[in-house]
């Protein structure tokens, strides 16, 4: 059995810092912003956010943990929604919504949900379950198709965060988008 030991206070301020930091770069300039601009504003060496965070997957994961918690929750609240497609497409536009915040991010979903050795995969296992609830209920109640798949439900909320990423200048165009896509559940 292994013990993982606390962290050093010191360490601990590093770690928040870093995610501090990490969390404004990813908003200013996207999830490629550059790891030693994120080390250097923490005021930590590069190989200091390494030893945190072993590499940029596990920072981004770190990093939206508070907005995948938020996401679990919701999804706990629509469960029991009297109207099941409408918890689930409430869901699917919440989904939309994150993968949105930050440039980059939906982009990088999208690749984790391949490799589930990615430490963005923590982010996207739990989210594809919780989605995977909502949507069998709503099966289950006949209003959205069988050969629906919360994988392509998923790659599609993130293609459309994707998309509107590319034209910000359209606010309105990512739940349009959703809203064509979602036309297409029904049986």
């Amino acid at each position: 059995m292994t013990t993982t030991r606390p962290m050093r206070a010191d360490a601990r301020r590093n770690h928040e810092r870093l995610l501090r930091v990490a969390r404004a770069a990813f908003a200013e300039h996207g999830t490629d912003a550059a790891l030693e601009d994120i080390a250097r504003r923490a005021g930590v060496g590069i190989g200091t956010l390494y030893r945190h965070f072993p590499n940029r997957h596990a920072l981004m994961n770190a990093v939206f943990q508070d907005a995948v918690a938020a996401l679990l929750d919701r999804s706990r609240e629509l469960a029991h929604a009297d109207e099941p497609c409408t918890a689930l497409v409430e869901w699917l536009r919440a989904i939309v919504t994150h993968a949105g915040e930050y440039r980059g991010l939906a982009r990088a979903l999208m690749s984790a949900s391949y490799d589930p050795s990615s430490a963005l995969s923590q982010c996207s296992v739990p989210l594809r379950a919780a989605g995977e609830r909502l949507l069998t209920r709503a099966q289950e109640a006949g209003v959205v198709r069988r050969d629906v798949s919360i994988g392509d439900l998923m790659q599609l909320t993130n293609a459309i965060a994707l998309a509107a990423e590319q034209d910000s200048a359209d606010p309105a165009l990512a739940d349009r988008l959703l809203t064509l896509t979602l036309r297409g559940l029904k049986p």
